[in-house]
């Protein structure tokens, strides 16, 4: 047999690609970069303003940094690539993700081209690069990370069959980085391999979601439908039910332990939301939260620093120059912000040097946002992490099956209730946690684990080929049949 003959059974399994435009994509990615460019140009004219009123002083007296024009038209020429790539693989994804997340990581580049640089400064090789750099970088790593995701993943198979390699691995992970770990502010969440370093829970939080997706859709009739009777109450069937508690407490166990609270809270919720979704069954949402708030008292009576979280947040004003100092001066940027905001590039004035939010670049990014954006800006920015959230539950509801459904709805949850929860936190309506604001607060590991959540997503979306058109017929075969001549 030729060598012809034997690749045209090859070439017919091929997927034939055919370019497909995306004009909703396209449209909102145009609306996108003239948002982020009238941000950039309003952000360089407050900082030129600034200047002229310092008497021709370098900005760098008042801790702000002039924003790199270089740095925004590259991250603007990347999401131009990756649309490209999109329309030429021809896949139908979803068109309002890209979009919605690019805006996100587009505030977070301006913010962090705003913000004093020396905040985070790290050296490769030769080349030193600083805060607003490293986001650039990390944000350009994190398209392609979504782009490979969307257009490269058509099967689920290699996440629903390995799910607890997944999760063992997930584990083992974050165990290494209480062994091996570095203590920050005194908790132990980084674990540095070489020039790289990173925060292992924000991987497993993608893995935990994974997992309880894989093993609820295999038990799900079950869980609904039957109960184990202890006396008065009924509990989920605790055979089926022990595995995924157990992997989910391991994991819950190991952040405790570290003192990564941010995290722990964001698995809880993850776990009783899914729970929910797969069964329908309130019952145990409403469990989950009794034992949420028995665990939280037992974590306060045990840990000092959760302690001093929740005191802050009860009384920040008791030590408002100590323990309660960033809380405060995040409320008082909110307040200067007011309904419009003082402006891009106008707010976080230094005191006495330094600036009042330390944290701003990690747990405090919605401070620095309410004073230059004001509500109005905060209402924006929440209604992008509604709108992802909107689409990963669209996704789940188009599903072809249960663990596609309950994997998208997941992947778009942690999304949102780790958005809400960093929120809460900057708003004192909850006590601080350690997480940070997806695709906003700066941060590798951050970005490249719901990068890989949105690429998901996306390939999750895929609605498959287009079917051909049925064949026109021709009106003289219709005479014809009928038996009449006109």
């Amino acid at each position: 047999m030729s060598a012809l003959a034997q690749a045209r059974p090859i070439a017919r399994r091929l997927p034939r690609i055919r370019p497909r435009t995306r004009p909703v994509e396209f449209g909102l990615l145009a609306i996108v970069t003239l948002a982020l460019l009238v941000g950039g140009a309003s952000l360089g004219a407050t900082e030129q303003w600034l200047r002229a009123q310092a008497g021709g002083e370098k900005l760098g007296a008042f801790g702000f940094a002039p924003p790199d024009p270089r740095g925004l038209g590259v991250y603007l020429g990347a999401l131009l690539v990756v649309h490209v790539a999109f329309v030429l693989a021809g896949r139908r994804t979803d068109q309002i993700l890209l979009p919605a997340v690019a805006m996100l990581g587009g505030i977070g580049l301006l913010l962090m081209q705003r913000l004093p640089q020396d905040l985070v400064t790290q050296s490769l090789g030769s080349v030193e690069l600083r805060l607003g750099q490293l986001q650039l970088l990390w944000l350009i790593i994190s398209l392609t990370v979504v782009s490979l995701l969307a257009l490269l993943v058509r099967s689920d198979h290699w996440l629903r069959a390995y799910k607890y390699t997944w999760a063992a691995a997930g584990i083992t992970l974050l165990a290494m980085t209480f062994v091996f770990g570095t203590d920050v502010n005194g908790e132990r969440l980084t674990l540095t391999i070489g020039p790289v370093s990173g925060q292992p829970s924000e991987l497993l939080k993608v893995i935990l979601v994974v997992f309880l997706a894989a093993y609820l859709s295999e038990n799900r009739s079950l869980l609904a439908e039957e109960s184990t009777r202890i006396g008065p109450l009924r509990l989920p069937p605790i055979p089926y039910l022990a595995p995924m508690v157990a992997m989910w407490a391991i994991a819950l166990g190991v952040v405790v332990v570290q003192g990564d609270l941010g995290a722990a809270l964001l698995f809880f919720a993850v776990f009783l939301a899914l729970l929910f979704v797969a069964t329908g069954r309130l019952s145990f949402v409403v469990g989950g939260m009794v034992l949420f708030l028995v665990g939280s008292f037992v974590l306060y009576q045990l840990f000092g620093h959760v302690q001093q979280r929740v005191d802050n947040w009860l009384d920040p004003f008791r030590d408002p120059l100590g323990s309660g100092f960033q809380t405060v001066q995040a409320l008082y940027a909110f307040a200067r912000g007011g309904l419009l905001g003082v402006g891009l590039g106008a707010g976080l004035p230094t005191i006495g040097g330094h600036l009042p939010v330390p944290a701003v670049h990690t747990d405090y990014p919605l401070a620095a946002l309410g004073e230059e954006l004001g509500l109005m800006g905060l209402l924006a920015i929440f209604g992008l992490y509604l709108v992802i959230v909107e689409r990963g539950l669209r996704i789940a509801a188009a599903a072809q099956d249960e663990f596609r459904a309950l994997l998208a709805a997941g992947l778009s949850l942690v999304i949102g209730i780790q958005a809400f929860i960093i929120a809460a936190g900057n708003l004192k309506l909850v006590p601080l946690t350690g997480i940070t604001l997806p695709f906003i607060s700066y941060g590798g590991s951050s970005l490249l684990a719901n990068a890989i959540a949105v690429g998901l997503l996306l390939a999750l979306s895929d609605r498959g080929a287009v079917p051909p058109p049925p064949p026109r017929r021709r009106r003289w075969h219709g005479l014809f049949r009928r038996g009449t001549v006109r």
